[in-house]
């Protein structure tokens, strides 16, 4: 203990009395309480504290990438606060488990109480999107009267504020165009690319041809499916191609940041690349969570209200599984497995690159 230091206590560090003081089931206010309501303050109350902790390792991110002179110590920190995040995103998930023990006619005993509040309504979890990316990510604009229609005008100001700002989307995508490795006066890897991939698709094409179980028609739609895997292949290579798809919304990343990307999953095993590869996985890995979280809460919702009506006056669960589907945010990262190939045919890489990119330097 340091000189002069008062003690601490356990209640009094974790303000215990204020914390535990905070559950108050509307249906008390009404002369009978309805016992499951506590159960359904509690879980909401530890997701509003798990979506805070979230927030503070998004805010560590989003400093290290707003900064652009990234180093290797700065990835490895990110990756451990995503990693973090996502341990985060499976304890919300089990929560529903909990809530789950909850009877919809248990539910409905406070159900009506709670109008019009709703889950929509976490400005947290509204914080985590707009940071995350939501806005930039989506191939439509954002509807920001539904996105933030359902907050007081003090909450809905912070979070147009929020969607005037550098998110995390933005950023990766910015960090991934400066990444230097992939033209270089002596080496330009996406020719040696493009070879190997028509080598790949070639092989295919004859594996098709000499599959003795296929019918002649079957064998010409595969070989057509094939035909369309070379015109994504030449549309990724293409840089017309590509500037075109992100017209149309199809695409949200450059060619260069796209081709960069891929460039760190296909040699992910290059020390220098390593790190980059984690952090990419670890935004797909979180982009997955929360597409299960939501997707457990449409399940939930139908669960407990059938057919009803959302308490926020949304169409219930029905809204929650399409907000499941459409609110995912990395879906660049995703696709990008369309253009991986079989590690014997990755192009060698240039004796001095390799040495880079295998923390080799000359003293």
């Amino acid at each position: 203990m340091e000189a002069g230091q008062k003690p601490v206590y356990y209640s009094q560090y974790l303000m215990l009395e204020k914390l535990l003081d905070t559950q108050y089931p509307k249906s008390r206010e009404y002369g009978k309480e309805s016992h499951d309501e506590t159960l359904f303050i509690i879980v909401h109350q530890a997701y509003e504290l798990w979506f805070k902790q979230i927030l503070h390792e998004l805010n560590f991110i989003l400093d290290v990438f707003k900064n652009g002179n990234i180093k290797e110590s700065d990835i490895s920190n990110c990756v451990q606060k995503t990693d973090r995040i996502i341990k985060i995103q499976k304890v919300l998930i089990q929560h529903f488990e909990v809530l789950e023990t909850m009877t919809p006619m248990d539910f409905l005993e406070f159900r009506d109480l709670l109008i019009p509040a709703s889950g929509f309504q976490s400005m947290q979890f509204r914080e985590i999107e707009i940071k995350m990316g939501i806005a930039s990510s989506k191939g439509h604009v954002l509807n920001k009267k539904f996105f933030l229609g359902r907050f007081n005008e003090e909450e809905r100001k912070t979070l147009e504020n929020l969607t005037n700002q550098k998110n995390l989307f933005e950023l990766i995508h910015e960090w991934l165009e400066r990444m230097p490795f992939t033209d270089t006066a002596d080496f330009d890897f996406w020719s040696s690319y493009k070879v190997a991939v028509e080598k790949m698709l070639n092989s295919d094409k004859e594996i098709i041809k000499n599959n003795v179980s296929l019918t002649e028609e079957e064998k010409q739609e595969q070989i057509n499916f094939l035909d369309i895997t070379q015109e994504t292949f030449n549309s990724l290579l293409d840089l017309d191609s590509h500037n075109e798809l992100m017209k149309e919304g199809k695409r949200k990343f450059s060619q260069k940041a796209t081709l960069n990307a891929l460039f760190i999953l296909l040699y992910r095993n290059e020390p220098l690349l390593t790190q980059p590869h984690s952090l990419l996985k670890s935004f797909i890995d979180i982009d997955t969570n929360f597409t299960e979280w939501r997707h457990r809460h449409a399940l939930l919702a139908h669960r407990m209200l059938g057919t009803k009506i959302g308490t926020g006056g949304t169409s219930g669960h029905e809204y929650l599984r399409k907000a499941a589907i459409n609110n995912q945010i990395y879906f660049e990262l995703f696709d990008l497995s369309t253009f991986l190939i079989p590690t014997h045919l990755l192009p060698p890489l240039p004796k001095e690159l390799k040495s880079k990119l295998g923390f080799s330097f000359e003293v």
